[in-house]
């Protein structure tokens, strides 16, 4: 059996290096990982530190090497409360990703359920994630359905 563990701080550049890797497979030809990595690890150790009520990463180590195989990370945010969330406190998935070398053998179910497990703790109700077509096949056996709502963005430029 596969065990995942919470992320430290020390996880902070492992944990970026693996959402390049979930990025690049989403949105092929972004931009170089390496201009936001760097300046991303401190922001990373500092969400680790000081909101471990309300962000989770959990991570499986790559056997027998250096860094991670696998991770998921996790938020919980409060909105306002609805007739399906009477809370109004709800998780969301920012990311999952298993390093190439080491696909196809649990290691991002074992992060998954655990921070699945971690959301069950606080007492959410509800989980959102978008789920690439490589990564539907795990979220639907975890019980993930699609939702109908729309999803929209706008990005506002930085001044």
């Amino acid at each position: 059996m596969i065990e995942a563990r919470r992320a430290g701080m020390e996880d902070a550049a492992e944990l970026l290096r693996l959402r390049s890797v979930m990025l690049a497979a989403v949105r092929p030809g972004l931009d170089d990982p390496q201009s936001w990595i760097g300046p991303g690890v401190p922001v990373v150790r500092r969400l680790l530190a000081e909101q471990p009520d309300t962000m989770a990463a959990f991570v499986v180590d790559a056997p027998g090497g250096p860094g991670l195989a696998a991770c998921a990370v996790g938020t919980i945010d409060q909105r306002l409360p609805g007739p399906n969330d009477p809370t109004g406190r709800r998780g969301y998935v920012l990311n999952v990703a298993t390093d190439p070398a080491h696909r196809r053998r649990g290691h991002s179910r074992a992060c998954m359920t655990a921070l699945l497990a971690w959301f069950t703790e606080r007492g959410i109700g509800a989980v959102d994630l978008r789920a690439s077509a490589d990564g539907e096949p795990l979220y639907a056996s975890l019980g993930f359905v699609r939702n109908r709502d729309p999803g929209m963005r706008l990005f506002i430029p930085a001044r």
